[in-house]
């Protein structure tokens, strides 16, 4: 180029660096988006699956610290750690699954930075890009992304009122080959729903007369308000060698404290590990001696009882409300625990252009869209019961019932 010629902006303008192509097609979480909405306290919102922090056992958890921090080991609990985790967390682990039908040891265990991380160990472990996960229809949605961030293709599998449909699922496994199978079976997030245990029996049966690996999802179990227990699908028959069952500290102890496992067959840990490994080394090295110290210390019977006398009072009166609040021709869930409700609206309805108007009303849900693998009911949405008094969602469900009167 000659002296003075002029420069246009194009020749002057560096590349610009590219993403990866992995995070195409993966969708941001409106679940997170709206969580800001915690900062407008005029605000109710039923959209977050939160614990209510006024519930959280904060003595308990602050002497648990205060125990590891003044004890001779403190500076141990400082330190780098083992990738599988603290062994004594763990033996409290392995102690409450045992108790719940699902024989563990230690060594069954490894420690997550919540549960969540444990789906993403999963993914790595056992999902190459282009594999098939079938899910049922719909789920949770942080697990959606997970599978499509790791390149997954994720099948849905159809659903009735006791959860995914063994029917369906033996066709999907037939037709999809898939790479794993993964539930929420107890509580299920987003719809509340618990499977039987004939189902439960009968969906283990067939993931392991096909060679799949079925991955449960559990942070919901100890949180229920009537009814009786249901063995998770860990506890079945045949499924020692297949069946990953995934739990989490954030519904019964704080989700802060960014804690949770998973529970796999033998010859499945050491690839988890060693994704681990690769993704942090290991989980906080003081956050698990205080889980553990807690777990050793806290009347967590007592605990866990005080959140399921307060979260039922919850439910009931969200449930109780939805007559009222819901249009003619909707139809709702009566969850037996966990935390939220899920609801249908009259055919024709898009609850994500409800949204705004429920905003500005000062009252917010999820809309169900997100929640589908496959073709969305955009007639759906979930409400969460867990985070308000009985009072409070009493005037949410007045306020959520004028913006739907019109519908």
């Amino acid at each position: 180029m000659p002296p003075g010629a002029p420069v246009s902006a194009a020749v002057l303008a560096p590349p610009t660096p590219a993403l990866a192509q992995r995070l195409t097609g993966v969708a941001s979480s409106p679940v997170r988006e709206l969580l800001a909405l915690l900062d407008r306290p005029k605000v109710i919102s039923f959209a977050g699956g939160l614990p209510a922090p006024e519930l959280f056992d904060l003595d308990g958890v602050r002497a648990a610290y205060d125990a590891v921090l003044w004890s001779p080991n403190a500076r141990r609990a400082l330190q780098y750690a083992p990738t599988e985790g603290d062994r004594g967390l763990r033996a409290r682990v392995a102690g409450r699954m045992t108790a719940r039908g699902m024989f563990s040891s230690v060594d069954d265990l490894l420690v997550t930075s919540g549960s969540q991380q444990a789906l993403t160990l999963l993914a790595t472990a056992l999902v190459d890009p282009g594999a098939v996960v079938l899910v049922e229809d719909p789920t949770y949605l942080a697990a959606l992304q997970c599978f499509q961030l790791a390149g997954a293709r994720v099948v849905p599998v159809a659903t009735d009122g006791d959860g995914m449909d063994p029917d369906a699922l033996e066709e999907a496994i037939r037709r999809e080959r898939p790479a794993l199978v993964y539930l929420v079976p107890t509580f299920a997030n987003p719809t509340g729903r618990t499977m039987p245990t004939e189902r439960r029996a009968e969906v283990v049966a067939l993931t392991e007369r096909h060679g799949v690996w079925l991955v449960e999802d559990d942070p919901y179990g100890e949180l229920r308000y009537r009814g009786h227990d249901v063995a998770p699908l860990a506890a079945q028959p045949g499924a020692d060698g297949h069946v990953v069952h995934v739990g989490s500290f954030s519904k019964i102890a704080a989700p802060g404290l960014r804690l949770g496992w998973l529970r796999a067959p033998s010859r499945l840990l050491p690839a988890l590990t060693v994704a681990k490994q690769a993704a942090d080394l290991h989980t906080s090295t003081i956050d698990q001696a205080a889980a553990a110290a807690w777990f050793a210390t806290a009347d967590v019977e007592t605990h866990l009882a005080r959140l399921r006398t307060a979260y039922r009072r919850r439910r009931d009166a969200m449930v109780d409300a939805l007559p009222a609040a819901l249009p003619a021709g909707s139809a709702w869930t009566e969850p037996d625990g966990g935390m939220f409700v899920w609801v249908r609206l009259p055919r024709g309805v898009d609850t994500a252009e409800l949204l705004p108007r429920a905003l500005a009303a000062d009252v917010a849900f999820v809309p169900g869209a997100a929640f589908y693998a496959g073709v969305p009911d955009r007639a759906t949405l979930r409400l969460s019961f867990t985070t308000h008094t009985p009072e409070r969602i009493a005037e949410g469900m007045t306020r959520l019932g004028t913006v739907l009167s019109s519908c």
